[in-house]
């Protein structure tokens, strides 16, 4: 247990070089057009992209290439829905780009089997691949993944609203129950049970690309 609780708060850590930092997914809009404005309206933005948007979707799709980390075939399958679910095109972008540093960052820990992700792969399928090939428990995997995902989207807010660092560790604080619900939902879930109904922040995605300055990716 300890051995992959070591290698999950490495992995998921914002030391880890993935680059998540600079990207928002949708958020930096958010924040311009006043819609997310302090602690109150930044939790409940973090919590509908948790419950109700692309972090379940990530989820999800996680937990199946966690299960299905040794067929190569599954992994290509899962990759190529989970960029056709990309809703905009900084989004597609983003989740590229972190995944394949995710892949070339993790290699310094080889797995008993080789490990054939496809090119290229999003970050939760790298996740939940290389999770599943080193034995972790999927629950935990899934709970190291939303919660660093909900802590860089903390991040954002923190920095751009700003909302300040109190009023980011207490969204954190208040958020765990819905992690915790959400990772034993998903590991359980088939892909038809992907949804997702976050119309706001799907729409602020697709605006972000037209901001006419920008401090994120996405």
């Amino acid at each position: 247990m300890s051995a992959a609780l070591q290698k999950l708060l490495t992995w998921l850590s914002p030391a880890f070089p993935v680059g998540a930092f600079a990207w928002s997914a949708g958020l930096e809009t958010a924040i311009v057009d006043g819609r997310v404005h302090d602690r109150a309206s930044a939790q409940d933005w973090i919590a509908g992209t948790l419950l109700h948007g692309g972090l379940k979707t990530d989820a999800i799709l996680l937990a199946h290439a966690h299960a299905g980390h040794n067929d190569q075939a599954r992994l290509t399958d899962l990759a190529d829905l989970c960029l056709a679910l990309a809703p905009a095109r900084e989004r597609h972008a983003e989740t590229i780009a972190t995944g394949n540093a995710f892949v070339l960052a993790s290699a310094a820990w080889p797995t008993d089997r080789p490990l054939t992700l496809p090119k290229p792969c999003p970050y939760s399928v790298a996740v939940g691949a290389l999770a599943g090939a080193h034995h972790i428990d999927t629950r935990d995997t899934l709970i190291a993944f939303l919660t660093a995902t909900v802590h860089s989207q903390v991040s954002v807010a923190v920095r751009l609203v700003p909302i300040g660092q109190t009023d980011g560790l207490a969204i954190m604080a208040a958020l765990e129950p819905q992690v915790a619900a959400l990772a034993d939902l998903c590991q359980h879930a088939t892909l038809d049970d992907i949804g997702s109904v976050a119309y706001g922040a799907d729409i602020a995605q697709m605006q972000h690309e037209t901001l006419p300055t920008r401090i994120f990716r996405s």
